[in-house]
């Protein structure tokens, strides 16, 4: 366990930040709720985004970016859209500061706003205000734009990467001439969260739609992926929304058809956000720190030396060197830790801390036998192989580890999913914790009833869903739909 690290047993919670902290990813901010992504966190969030968008530009997708500024009366077009957001929304009422006589800052009560101003929870409403200028006609759709961006939701409970009063995220905004190519649009882009989760982050997640009570404020049907932590309790970690013509029609954004009649257009919005760094932690981190994917390390291979001057360490990096840069080369991000008056033992914590996936450990003894060192951090397992050998190896090992982390997580899950017909099993599985597929009504009392008396929710109805010869577990009535439960961040 590395040294200052609460075990995950012992405080899942103080775990999480102790990791967070410690391996250097975010602080807090000076602003409560707020955070601070540290260069080695923010490293991480580069190569999941840059996936992300590698993928979005393959399906058409286009860049773009909108303002953090919206019109209080831009939100209040689409009722259901300012209901859900309401409560978490930060406002601008006034646009200047002054100092008074005693030199004190003070708002200047002559600068207050005519309107006052939202900063964006979310950007739909300013995208359909331009939308509108911007569609005419059949031949001005579809729409495929995603925007990079940071928002603010006003939390009251906040904790690092999970839930902040600011975040990092993407927003996609697509606009359509029918609600098929809407919903293709929709479920197009939980695949790509759905691929880029099991083959990039090492995440399985379960696919599914969210009932009404928990689908996005404003769409007619939200998807979502959800993950299971490492405490068995689950993670939203991606949505997608089909809006159908809701803000079409809340800002009257209208096309001519190919028959030249009038139609309002069909959208889709989805997004992922900064909350993968701490799905990323809970899934795969143990008490050691944390244990990254390499598909998403910032560095993949770690070159330790054994050294204890300056003579010393140029002889190992005159024998280390040209597999460095072959490793370089093939696009493998390599690091040599030859930082001095620091101990092996010491760089071999501070990586198994900061998750790095491959060591590779060298000194004396290993250039006498022409072998290197290799340490694999998902299964601490160390192995001494030929260096002529090196770069085959590694590359595989990459591999090796990619896959073996996916299949670890998904274990767990699997193991940690129960299906229940009674109430009285559901209780008693949801307390210990896991996933539940069960049998639901349909009714929105129902699940609010059970929401209210065990603190679990639906996560979603799964796509392989098999209501048939299931009753509710709460009613006892046929079930509608087989759902997934589980206490969720």
């Amino acid at each position: 366990m590395s040294k200052g690290i609460t075990p995950k047993s012992e405080d899942h919670n103080k775990w999480y930040t102790d990791v967070i902290t410690k391996a250097e990813l975010a602080d807090y901010g000076p602003v409560k709720g707020t955070m601070v992504i540290k260069p080695y966190g923010f490293a991480i969030w580069e190569l999941v985004k840059d996936e992300f968008d590698r993928q979005f530009k393959a399906t058409g997708h286009s860049n773009a970016y909108f303002p953090l500024f919206i019109p209080k009366s831009f939100l209040a077009k689409e009722a259901d859209h300012v209901e859900g957001f309401a409560k978490e929304c930060a406002i601008v009422t006034h646009s200047r500061l002054m100092t008074d006589e005693d030199n004190t800052i003070q708002v200047d009560p002559s600068s207050k706003l005519e309107e006052e101003i939202i900063v964006r929870p979310t950007s739909e409403t300013v995208i359909w205000h331009m939308y509108k200028k911007w569609i005419n006609s059949y031949r001005d759709l579809p729409i495929l734009i995603n925007q990079w961006a940071n928002v603010v939701r006003w939390e009251m409970r906040t904790r690092l990467f999970l839930r902040t009063s600011e975040f990092l995220w993407q927003e996609g905004h697509t606009a359509h001439s029918n609600k098929d190519e809407a919903v293709e649009e929709t479920l197009k882009i939980l695949d790509i969260y759905k691929n880029v989760s099991h083959n990039h982050l090492a995440m399985p997640v379960l696919t599914g739609r969210k009932t009404n009570a928990e689908k996005f404020a404003g769409a007619v049907d939200t998807y979502c992926i959800e993950a299971m932590m490492g405490d068995k309790r689950a993670l939203q970690a991606g949505t997608s929304h089909y809006l159908g013509q809701n803000f079409a029609k809340a800002f009257d954004v209208k096309f001519q058809t190919e028959n030249n009649n009038e139609e309002y257009v069909f959208a889709s919005s989805w997004g992922v956000s900064t909350r993968l760094i701490g799905a990323i932690i809970m899934v795969h981190g143990d008490d050691s720190g944390l244990r990254l994917p390499p598909s998403i390390a910032p560095t993949q291979v770690v070159v330790v030396p054994f050294f204890k001057n300056d003579d010393e360490l140029k002889k190992i990096k005159d024998y280390i060197d040209p597999y460095i840069h072959q490793l370089s080369n093939m696009g493998i991000r390599v690091l040599l830790d030859d930082r001095p008056k620091m101990s092996p033992g010491f760089k071999f914590n501070e990586w198994e801390l900061k998750g790095a996936p491959t060591r590779l450990e060298i000194g004396f003894k290993e250039i006498e036998n022409n072998t290197i060192t290799v340490f694999r951090r998902d299964t601490k397992q160390k192995e001494n192989i030929s260096i002529d050998s090196v770069i085959t190896y590694t590359s595989n090992l990459l591999d090796n580890i990619q896959d073996n982390m996916f299949v670890q997580a998904n274990d767990f899950m699997n193991k940690n999913i129960f299906s229940v017909s009674t109430y009285d099993e559901f209780k008693n599985i949801i307390n210990k914790g896991g996933f539940i597929r069960c049998g639901w009504d349909g009714s929105d009392e129902s699940e609010k009833k059970i929401k209210e008396e065990t603190k679990a929710t639906i996560r979603c109805i799964p796509f392989d869903e098999k209501p048939d010869n299931l009753n509710c577990i709460f009613t006892g009535k046929p079930a509608k739909h087989e759902v997934i439960f589980a206490k969720a961040y």
